[in-house]
C-alpha cells in the first residue's frame, strides 16, 4: 500500500507545500502553514457535491395547488386525523395486539373503495383468506379492495409500480416487511427503518396516502427505532382496555393539524362503531349519588369529554403502610394533592389506603382534573356524596389556590347539554353558559367546606 503524502496548506496565501516550515515561502507569512488531509480514492467516490442532478425549487410566496384531504368515511377518524388523509403523507398507526387496529383500518378502506378510489390492503401477519373472514364477519365482503399477502418491500414497490397509484396503501405491519438489500431478519431496527424509508418514498413520489401499523412494546410506546416516528408524517395511537367496549384513537403527531384529537369508537360484534356522544358513554350506570365520585369535564382538542373520577378511602390499623393506587391518572399528581389536602386543609390521609380510579378506563392528562379528584377524595373520606349533578374542575395549587383553567364555557355548555345543574370551578373563571349555576371557589378550604355542609 503507497505511503500517503502528507501536504501542508497556508491559510493565508493557499500555497502547498509538501513540508512544514515557520515561514510561507510564498508570501512570507509566519505560522501560516497547516497539514491539510490529502485527496484519496475513497472521498472521491463519495464526494457528494458533484454527480447529482440539480433539485427544483418552489417559491414559497407563490401560490400553487395545495393538497385536498379525502375522507375515510369515518367521521373519528377523520376528526384525530385533522380533518381526514392528505395524498402523499405516512401515517404510523401503534395500539395493543387485539385492540381492533386492523378493523378499523379495513372499515376505513372499504369505505373508500366503494367511493370508486383504487385502495391497496397488504398484509405480511395474516393470509388473504384469514383478511376476507374478517371482511365477511364486519359485512365488508362486497368492498372493491385489492388485498395481498406479501412481506417483500421489492415485490411489493414492483407491483405497485405496475398500476396506477391507489389512493390508500395500508401495510400491516411495518415490522414484518423485509428487503432483500438489509441484512437481518424481519422486525430488526434497520429492516424496520430501511423498508419504511423505500415505503414512505414511494408514498410521497406518487401522491399516496399510507398508513402504516407499528406493533407497540410493554410500555405502550411504537416497537422499532425512534427514528421512525420522525420520518412519518403522523403518529396515531389506538388506545382502550379490552375488557371494556371503548376505543380511544389519539394522534401523537400531526403535521397536518392538532395533536389533541381524538376519535371515540365502540367495539361490537359487527366492528367498531362510531360514538358521537362520548360523555353519555363514560357516564353510564350513574342512577345514585355516591361518596367519593366526581365528574369532570375534561377536553380533548375542542371536544369536551365529561368522565367520571372514583375514589375510595380505607383506614388501616396504626402501624401499617398505606397504599396508594391509581388508575388512569399521574401517580405524582395524586401524591400531590394529597399532601395539599393534608398541609392546607388538616385532613389526615397518612393513615389509610387511598384508590383512585378514571371510570370506563379513560386516561387523564389535564391539570384541571386536580379539583374533581380533591373533590371525590375529600367525599370519600367524609364518606358524604358531592351535590347531585355537579361537575368540578380547576387546577389545584401548592399554596391550596384553585387556578383557571383553559376553555371553560366548552366545559359548561357539554356539562349543561347532558342535564347538570351545578359547576364548580375556579373563581376567576366566567360562566359560560346561562342555564348551570357556576359556583367559584378560591381555595381548597372552601371544596371542603362545601363537602361537608353537603347533607
Amino acid at each position: 500500500m503507497a505511503k500517503t503524502k502528507k501536504r501542508f496548506v497556508c491559510q493565508a496565501c493557499g500555497s502547498v507545500s509538501h513540508r512544514w516550515q515557520g515561514q510561507c515561502p510564498d508570501c512570507a507569512e509566519w505560522n501560516t502553514l497547516v497539514e491539510d488531509a490529502p485527496a484519496t480514492v475513497f472521498s472521491q467516490k463519495h464526494d457528494l457535491s458533484r454527480g447529482g442532478r440539480a433539485v427544483e425549487f418552489v417559491e414559497l410566496n407563490r401560490p400553487g395547488e395545495l393538497p385536498v384531504r379525502q375522507t375515510t368515511g369515518l367521521k373519528e377518524f377523520d376528526r384525530a386525523l385533522g380533518g381526514g388523509l392528505v395524498p402523499g403523507s405516512a401515517v404510523l398507526m401503534g395500539g395493543d395486539p387485539g385492540i381492533g387496529k386492523s378493523t378499523l383500518l379495513l372499515q376505513a378502506a372499504a369505505t373508500i373503495a366503494r367511493s370508486g378510489r383504487e385502495v391497496v390492503y397488504v398484509s405480511g401477519e395474516e393470509a388473504a383468506g384469514q383478511v376476507r373472514m374478517r371482511a365477511s364477519r364486519l359485512g365488508l365482503a362486497d368492498a372493491p379492495i385489492r388485498l395481498a399477502s406479501e412481506t417483500s418491500v421489492r415485490d411489493i414497490l414492483t407491483t405497485l409500480g405496475q398500476m396506477a397509484p391507489p389512493a390508500l396503501l395500508v401495510i400491516d405491519s411495518i415490522q414484518t416487511m423485509y428487503s432483500d438489500t438489509i441484512e437481518g431478519a424481519p422486525g430488526t431496527v434497520s429492516q424496520v427503518r430501511g423498508c419504511a424509508f423505500e415505503l414512505i418514498r414511494y408514498a410521497k413520489e406518487n401522491g399516496v396516502a399510507m398508513v402504516l401499523v407499528g406493533h407497540v412494546t410493554k410500555d405502550g410506546s411504537i416497537a422499532g427505532p425512534r427514528v421512525l416516528e420522525h420520518m412519518v408524517d403522523v403518529v396515531m395511537s389506538f388506545e382502550g382496555e379490552r375488557s371494556h367496549q371503548y376505543r380511544i384513537l389519539r394522534a401523537l403527531k400531526n403535521r397536518f393539524g392538532a395533536v389533541d384529537e381524538i376519535g371515540v369508537f365502540s367495539m361490537v360484534s359487527e366492528g367498531l362503531e362510531e360514538v358521537g356522544n362520548p360523555s353519555m358513554l363514560f357516564l353510564s350506570g350513574r342512577d345514585q349519588p355516591l361518596a367519593g365520585s366526581a365528574v369532570f369535564p375534561a377536553l380533548e382538542g375542542t371536544r369536551p369529554v365529561l368522565v367520571e373520577i372514583q375514589a375510595l378511602i380505607v383506614r388501616l390499623q396504626s402501624g401499617a403502610t398505606p397504599r396508594r393506587a391509581v388508575v388512569g391518572w399521574d401517580s405524582s399528581r395524586l401524591a400531590m394533592l394529597l399532601a395539599v389536602l393534608e398541609s392546607r386543609c388538616g385532613l389526615n390521609f397518612s393513615s389509610a389506603e387511598v384508590y383512585l380510579n378514571i371510570a370506563g378506563g379513560y386516561r387523564l392528562s389535564d391539570p384541571a382534573a386536580d379539583l374533581a379528584v380533591a373533590a371525590a377524595l375529600v367525599s370519600a373520606l367524609a364518606d358524604k356524596p358531592l351535590p347531585q349533578q355537579s361537575v368540578w374542575f380547576g387546577e389545584v395549587s401548592l399554596a391550596g389556590e384553585i387556578r383557571p383553567v383553559a376553555h371553560t364555557s366548552l366545559r359548561l355548555r357539554e356539562a349543561d347539554k347532558l342535564g347538570f345543574t351545578a359547576a364548580f370551578g375556579p373563581a376567576a373563571a366566567e360562566n359560560g353558559s346561562s342555564a348551570i349555576n357556576y359556583r367559584g371557589l378560591g381555595q381548597v378550604a372552601n371544596l371542603v367546606d362545601r363537602v361537608m355542609a353537603n347533607p
